[in-house]
């Protein structure tokens, strides 16, 4: 058994089984992180000896016969955006360099219950801010399957990380896209729960009311286990869901038959790459095979999805980190002269050390949008942007309300190109967040989504199929993917881009 390319399925019934030990996966993937890591920059920090040592414990507790959470043995990657006690947070960002939380994030608890072994911090979007990960303050983030392309964002190195085969199974976290973007930039499967079903107490907010965290991995199945172990209410975070989780692995061999996928017109204009709509359109026609039906829907309001989301995220962002002053938390300017650029006076020196703090320690994009938050948020014109971007939020939400009374489901593209070359857009923001264009509306909506291969271009990169639910409609997204998945091999496939 080659471990780092088994299935954690598979690796999960090998350990109960006694045929590997913990020790000897978690010790397979820490050495293929050893050898891949300085070409992909997926991760920003490996805690080797503290995942050898609970994996000795695991070990040890299943020899004894002491009974074992469900992830027992299995190697997790976890985005660094979640709070872990033994290891830094950083966001990807020099304003929280060397920050040591106090505390393990909701989801980081639950895994450790759970008996997984984290083998460290990916890398992302500066503070989730990206469709690239470009935006990391520790360097870009490589795409597995063609090193010169992006891996998409923010959760970038989350992604590359499982197509990588560092890490069967990662954690990430989706404001506008950045768990089922990334994934299908890479190949692989990634889901984002409705909102409030995934605790977010311990993620460092970007936006508050758009954040969610979910699971990325090879599979459908796979996700399922994984969301299993995070998913349920906590009573330390006020948008936490107080209802029961079900068992999402059960329902996954349930037939199609019956299920209605609806298909939006709109989402096949102009700017949709012709190879990632034939893939689509195939994929369309994989499910009638499978006994689903197609029916046309509309989402009148998707077109200014893009422009919501970039009024309302924006906004919040402002409004989160304006903590990070260098007085209260982060970064602190240490009072070395700097070149001004003909600016020299300041209110006072308190000022001062507020505004070099955080032009230190804040990077391009992040500053970007807390500009544009903080004018959308300002006096004269919240009423003109923010008030009625949240407005227009409802009227897209009411569109996927009047849209899952004719189906069960919406299917889709993930983005309308396959991963693009690094640098590509780096100097367009706009062409940067149109990449979000078909992901932001679940968000804005509160709905759960998820996106998994369906294909490969001509130059051998990844397409992916995105499928929208109503909330909490996780078992019935799981199991769509997880039937698609037992009739093809496109999330088995495996990069050469890399040395194996």
């Amino acid at each position: 058994m080659t471990m780092t390319t088994t299935s954690a399925t598979e690796l999960a019934s090998a350990l109960q089984k006694g045929e590997i030990t913990s020790v000897e996966c978690t010790t397979a993937f820490l050495d293929r992180i050893g050898s891949t890591n300085p070409t992909i920059n997926a991760f920003l920090s490996v805690d080797r000896d503290g995942a050898l040592a609970k994996a000795e414990a695991v070990d040890t507790a299943r020899a004894q016969g002491k009974p074992l959470g469900p992830l027992a043995g299995l190697p997790v990657a976890v985005k660094d955006v979640l709070c872990t006690t033994d290891q830094k947070t950083t966001c990807a960002s020099r304003m929280l360099k060397t920050y040591e939380p106090p505390y393990d994030a909701d989801v980081v608890r639950r895994l450790r219950e759970a008996d997984a072994i984290i083998l460290g911090k990916t890398n992302m979007d500066e503070f989730a801010m990206g469709g690239s990960n470009e935006n990391s303050a520790y360097g870009l983030v490589r795409n597995p399957w063609d090193t010169n392309s992006a891996p998409g964002g923010s959760s970038g190195g989350s992604a590359a990380a499982v197509a990588a085969d560092m890490a069967p199974l990662a954690i990430g976290s989706d404001t506008g896209g950045s768990i089922r973007q990334p994934a299908g930039l890479c190949g692989i499967t990634g889901l984002k729960p409705t909102y409030g079903r995934v605790s977010r107490r311990g993620l460092i907010a970007f936006s508050s009311s758009l954040d969610q965290i979910g699971p990325m991995a090879r599979s459908a199945k796979e996700c399922a286990m994984l969301l299993q172990a995070i998913a349920g209410h906590d009573p330390g975070d006020s948008t936490s869901l107080n209802t029961p989780v079900p068992d999402y692995l059960t329902g996954l061999e349930k037939p199609l038959q019956g299920l209605r996928i609806g298909r939006v017109a709109e989402h096949f204009g102009e700017g949709l790459d012709q190879e990632v709509a034939e893939h689509v359109e195939q994929t369309f026609a994989a499910y009638e095979a499978a006994g689903a039906t197609i029916h046309e829907v509309e989402l009148p309001h998707a077109r200014y999805g893009v422009p919501t989301y970039y009024l309302i995220a924006p906004s919040e962002a402002s409004s989160n980190l304006a903590r990070y002053d260098g007085a209260h938390y982060g970064h602190r300017w240490d009072g070395t002269p700097t070149d001004d650029q003909g600016i020299s006076t300041f209110d006072s020196p308190l000022v001062e050390m507020y505004c070099r703090s955080r032009a230190e320690g804040f990077g391009p994009e992040v500053k970007r949008r807390i500009m544009l938050g903080t004018y959308a948020l300002s006096a004269g014109y919240y009423d003109a942007y923010y008030a009625k971007a949240l407005r227009v939020r409802r009227l897209i939400r009411n569109d996927f309300t009047q849209a899952f009374k004719k189906v069960d489901l919406i299917g889709g593209p993930v983005s309308a190109t396959p991963a693009f070359k690094l640098g590509e857009k780096t100097d367009d923001p706009v062409a940067m967040y149109l990449v979000d264009l078909y992901t932001v509306g679940a968000n804005l909506a509160g709905i759960g989504g998820i996106s998994f291969p369906c294909g490969f271009t001509k130059t051998n990169l990844p397409v992916g199929f995105q499928l929208q639910g109503p909330a909490l409609s996780e078992p019935l997204l799981l199991q769509a993917a997880h039937q698609y998945q037992q009739t093809t091999d496109w999330h088995l496939q495996r990069t050469t881009a890399i040395p194996s």
